[in-house]
């Protein structure tokens, strides 16, 4: 049976599975081996390999594939599993599982997959015979693909080494979610809203791919300026003269006061998760998934269609507004700018430990106009949302809605190897790297070019700032010191270390310049944390609060090189 699944994956564009081989997998890869069609990838860990494929699935829109052996191999899978799930890529798990007749017996290595994988999924199944194949495969297919997330298939080993019943014969899935407009009613009491509202804002998120020329135009006729998430930074923030930048605990520039100061928030194509950073009254959203509407705030209507086909729709009936709300908002992003985004990277390529902010911006300068970046959870994304420029052809990519940590690398990974000639730039924090950090072998295994920059604080950077805002002070966040580019260069890899401002720029040319993987391990100061541009009483509260133990405790010297650190970010 297994030989009938790997011809299914195969007529459906797969090209390749990333797993780790294990006995309750050894008759699917063994078909594999004898396929020429699909190759198998090779990870350190299941976790890598779902990780891997979701990237795969983010940067080409298209089915990827990963496998775990049973039990354990299932277990570590599931991390990354959550991550496509919830980052919308289709992807298609193979669960393997213990032999059927030992199901429920508590054999060695049992676990039940289907309670596992439920919630990290929208379809989860068991095959239970081989009579249920070809269909179940191409059912699995079908639900990743239609759902846009993650599918999981388990099979126990001795059902992937029957003999196939049925005849496999041809099949092609349906690609992707349904996309069109609300009923026409819809949109007339919508535009009547807009038209409405003297001051109209726009937050958009990775929901407006595909409609960028669409939200231009309405912030045009609206006067409205355009602020964006994370995901939403690759569509909407390059070459965007409506852009007042982001809002939440990455945020910078005027997003939240535009947002906030609004008569009307428009949100398109996001499910932007902190409400605290929202309005929570004015606002209408569109988003193609109904079950997004109004879950982060009150809202005044909310729209069930596409962004882009709800916008062409729309844009015939809306009037023409002034500029003057627009032109406002500019001028403060221009002045938060100037404040938080260059505070770091102007006038400081003397000051030793190297800011984690210079080495952001000096990277977005020497990497690729068509660069994929990978980016850590963790103070690697504040770098990553504030440093890093799109322009259309460039990609970011991270757990920016499951969160986990160790992302980087393995996403990484499934990036370079869609296409082994384009940049592929992991920002890893030390943290991160550290939990997988055998997937470098990985890079060496298969000869992926992947570019590693490792921002080595020793310390786990976004939980401090976590706990000084809760009012105490960092515990267990710091670590010894470790040399990153003497483990690369155990594994193979081209590595280079650098604790001086001064040699980054030549350091990073010679990683991202070599034929093959390789890491730069840049000694940076783990007092650089990053402040939001709107912060709460409470949270300079906690920030006082943590200072003031810290100084009981001893910790006066670190405490205020800290206030001093930090005091720059603060938006006066």
């Amino acid at each position: 049976m297994a030989d009938q699944f790997v011809e299914v994956l195969v007529q459906s564009g797969v090209t390749r599975i990333y797993g780790l081989v294990g006995d309750s997998l050894n008759a699917l890869s063994d078909a594999i081996r004898r396929n020429d069609a699909i190759e198998w990838v090779h990870v350190h860990n299941e976790e890598a390999a779902a990780f891997a494929a979701a990237a795969e699935a983010q940067i080409t829109g298209k089915l990827a594939v990963c496998a775990g052996s049973c039990g354990p191999g299932n277990t570590h899978l599931i991390q990354g599993v959550f991550d496509a799930q919830r980052s919308g890529a289709p992807i298609l798990a193979i669960a393997s599982q213990i032999v059927s007749t030992e199901i429920g017996t508590g054999f060695f290595q049992e676990t039940d997959p289907k309670q596992l994988f439920g919630q990290a999924s929208h379809w989860t199944e068991l095959v239970s015979s081989a009579e249920q194949m070809p269909r179940m495969g191409r059912v699995a297919i079908q639900e990743a693909i239609g759902k846009r997330g993650a599918a999981v298939l388990v099979v126990p080993g001795d059902v992937f080494a029957a003999d196939a019943e049925n005849e496999t014969g041809h099949g092609h899935a349906v690609a992707g979610p349904v996309l069109g407009a609300p009923s026409d009613y819809v949109i007339e009491d919508l535009a009547e809203r807009i038209n409405r509202a003297e001051k109209v804002a726009i937050f958009g998120g990775i929901g407006c791919t595909g409609a960028r020329e669409q939200v231009l135009e309405l912030a045009e006729v609206l006067g409205a300026p355009i602020g964006h998430t994370l995901r939403g930074k690759d569509v909407l923030q390059y070459d965007n003269p409506y852009d007042v930048g982001m809002s939440g605990l990455l945020g910078y520039g005027a997003c939240y006061e535009a947002t906030h100061e609004a008569d009307l928030l428009l949100l398109l194509g996001t499910d932007f998760p902190y409400r605290q950073f929202l309005p929570q009254k004015n606002t209408i959203q569109i988003d193609i998934d109904p079950s997004h509407l109004g879950r982060r705030t009150a809202l005044e209507m909310g729209v069930a269609g596409d962004v882009k086909a709800t916008l062409t729709a729309l844009m015939p009936r809306l009037r023409r507004k002034d500029h003057k709300f627009l032109n406002r908002m500019l001028k403060k992003q221009v002045d938060e700018l100037e404040k938080v985004v260059d505070a770091y990277t102007k006038n400081v390529d003397h000051l030793v430990p190297i800011h984690p902010e210079y080495v952001a911006s000096i990277l977005d300068e020497e990497a690729s106009g068509d660069a994929v970046f990978t980016v850590d959870t963790g103070m690697c994304c504040s770098w990553a949302a504030r440093y890093i420029t799109p322009n259309g052809r460039r990609r970011i990519i991270g757990s920016f809605v499951h969160g986990t940590m160790a992302n980087a690398l393995p996403h990484a990974l499934g990036a370079q190897k869609i296409d082994p000639s384009r940049q592929v730039i992991s920002m890893s924090g030390d943290g991160g790297l550290s939990m997988l950090l055998g997937e470098l072998l990985t890079a060496k295994l298969h000869n992926l070019p992947v570019k590693v920059i490792c921002f080595n604080n020793s310390s786990l950077g976004m939980v401090r700032l976590e706990m000084l805002v809760a009012g105490d002070p960092p515990y267990e966040t710091d670590h010894d010191h470790v040399d990153f580019a003497a483990i690369a260069r155990g594994a193979g890899l081209h590595a280079i270390r650098v604790e001086k401002p001064d040699e980054v720029r030549d350091a990073l040319r010679s990683v991202l310049d070599h034929d093959g993987p390789a890491l730069l391990d840049v000694v940076t100061d783990p007092n650089a944390l990053e402040i939001p541009p709107h912060i709460s009483r409470e949270e300079a509260v906690g920030f006082a609060l943590a200072a003031g133990k810290s100084v009981l405790a001893g910790g006066v010297g670190q405490m205020l090189r800290l206030a001093r650190t930090n005091l720059r970010n603060i938006p006066r």
